[in-house]
């Protein structure tokens, strides 16, 4: 009778017996070593308040929802609500979702086209010194001289409006 005998688990079967344990399975089919288990360890105490605490919560929660409180609703924010409008005004759902669509599609491409320009060796180099070059010139032609910075911000002023509309 083979019994094998853990801290809390305890095998026992009287219908076959093992000669060794390395024996291999095709000259004895039913016999099946089993290595002992390791014990579990102990959770600390504070692991237990804190599991305790936080199924108190919920009862809690439960509590309230069963005895017909609701529960306290959170303010959506302005933007929020203003998207929600304009989504509600949207006359064509499927154009606009797929344009959604398209636009992240296109986003990925162009991420993938930008990593791959990047591993070359040279044109990181060339570019960066481009853009170094241009927002210089831009600095100059536009932040530099008070009048030129006006008829910036004018023209900036001017596309939001054109694009939010008047408010």
């Amino acid at each position: 009778m083979a019994l094998i005998t853990s801290s809390s688990l305890t095998i026992s079967s009287s219908s076959f017996e093992c000669k060794t344990p390395f024996q291999s399975l095709a000259s004895s089919p039913q016999c099946v070593s089993l290595s002992t288990l390791p014990s579990l360890p102990l959770l600390s105490q504070n692991h237990a308040l804190k599991t305790n605490s936080h199924y108190r919560k919920i009862g809690r929660e439960v509590m309230v929802m069963a005895t017909g409180d609701a529960p306290a609703e959170t303010d959506v924010p302005e933007f929020v609500k203003s998207l929600q409008d304009a989504w509600d005004k949207v006359d064509d759902k499927y154009a606009v979702g797929s344009l959604v669509v398209a636009s992240v599609i296109a986003l990925w491409g162009s991420t993938g086209l930008i990593s791959a320009i990047d591993r070359l060796p040279l044109i990181p180099g060339v570019l960066e010194l481009i853009g170094i070059g241009y927002t210089g010139w831009f600095a100059y032609k536009n932040l530099v001289f008070k009048p030129e910075r006006e008829e910036l911000v004018q023209k900036v002023k001017e596309t939001v409006t054109e694009i939010i509309g008047n408010k």
